[in-house]
């Protein structure tokens, strides 16, 4: 049986939502994000891209390229509950359906052309569906594979619809420029330009000796995309990797006791996260943006299983330690990765049984007021 992947992604998601909910901005330079000196662009509308404006710019950027745009904070409660709406559509149309975003999922067709007459018409329901149902555009692709199917729906957006069929997938994507292939960036490009490969095509074609040299250990499974060759399953369900909190900062940061106070709070943050769903972890990664935009990661692994808040931010000022954050602290990070299911229990001991205690106690308010209404405060030796 031939397989036959959906990829839909929401044509600027954020900012059609707000659009749909004000139609006084339909048509406007609209730009969704944080409104700050500090902040980044979340989304914008096609209008506003006409002007360079992207996502993850600097908001100051942004003003400067479009200062005739508007400009809104965002509204996630409002865009997690269109989200929903256009995964159950999704869930309804798709035996198979594997979120990746709030805004975009793989579908796997493959054996429906029984039922549907032609795979095609499923696509084309599914467009039809969120525009009659929800107000919003989306962007297809339609392919034997993930790869080819994400390719595919970005390369005629916004409200497209590209099919990439089995027996020309190669020769499709031949002619694209490599930076097509996901994780390809700009110094990956460079290198591969000294030895004139500039196509997806010419990458295919191309001595594994150079492919390793560019890519080290992810040469083999490059160069099968290139050929158009993946075979990654569409998974219902995925476990999550790593579970987290970050936040920018207003000012910089430059004093330890600032850092501390605010990976505590960020502590509590992940470790509610993770307990609320069910996971305990090992290793703690700590993430610092300084003044400059320079980014540096810290990871620990602790002796065993850990989910509670104090052991977190244990770990987290560990590694803040061991970081020279002295040009000033944009923003900052706390992640728990290695995860196993279920909660690290008490080993017995009074300490343990005290923190879980503690941490169960806070959880329980938090899920009935709002993760905002338990505050934590330092101790100060």
């Amino acid at each position: 049986m031939k397989r036959y992947i959906l990829h839909i992604d929401m044509d600027a998601f954020f900012a059609s939502v707000e659009q749909l909910d004000n139609p006084e901005l339909r048509g406007k330079p609209l730009i969704v994000g944080g409104l700050s000196c500090r902040g980044v662009v979340s989304t914008c509308s096609y209008e506003a891209r006409k002007f360079g404006v992207h996502s993850a710019m600097s908001m100051m950027e942004a003003r400067r390229l479009c200062p005739q745009a508007e400009f809104l904070p965002g509204r996630m409660w409002r865009y997690k509950e269109v989200s929903q709406q256009i995964m159950g559509i999704f869930q309804e149309e798709a035996p198979l359906v594997e979120q990746l975003s709030i805004d975009e999922a793989f579908l796997d067709v493959s054996g429906m052309e029984l039922l549907a007459g032609d795979i095609l018409n499923i696509g084309w329901r599914i467009k039809e569906r969120i525009k009659n149902e929800i107000g919003l555009t989306c962007s297809v692709g339609l392919a034997p594979n993930k790869f080819l199917a994400k390719l595919a729906s970005d390369l005629r957006k916004p409200d497209g619809f590209t099919v990439i069929r089995h027996e020309e997938a190669r020769s499709f994507i031949a002619p694209l420029p490599v930076t097509k292939i996901f994780g390809i960036g700009s110094a990956a490009k460079q290198a591969l330009q000294q030895f004139g490969i500039t196509t997806i095509g010419q990458l295919a074609q191309a001595d594994k000796r150079i492919v390793q040299k560019v890519f080290g250990k992810n040469a083999d499974k490059v160069q099968l995309l290139a050929m158009g060759l993946d075979d990654r399953p569409v998974v219902s369900e995925t476990a999550p990797k790593s579970i987290g909190r970050e936040t920018t900062f207003g000012k910089d940061l430059y004093t330890f006791e600032e850092c501390k106070a605010a990976l505590l709070e960020l502590s509590g943050q992940t470790g509610f996260r993770l307990r609320n769903k069910g996971y305990s972890g090992r290793t703690v990664t700590l993430k610092i943006k300084s003044s400059d935009f320079k980014i540096i990661t810290r990871s620990i692994s602790g002796e065993g299983d850990i989910s509670c808040d104090e052991e977190i931010f244990a770990l987290a000022v560990k590694l803040l330690q061991e970081v020279n954050y002295k040009n000033g602290v944009r923003l900052l990070g706390v992640t728990v990765s290695n995860l196993s299911d279920g909660r690290c229990g008490s080993l017995g001991f009074e300490e343990d049984t005290r923190l879980l205690q503690r941490n169960a106690t806070v959880d329980s308010l938090k899920k009935r007021f709002g993760e905002k209404i338990i505050q934590r405060g330092g101790r100060h030796s």
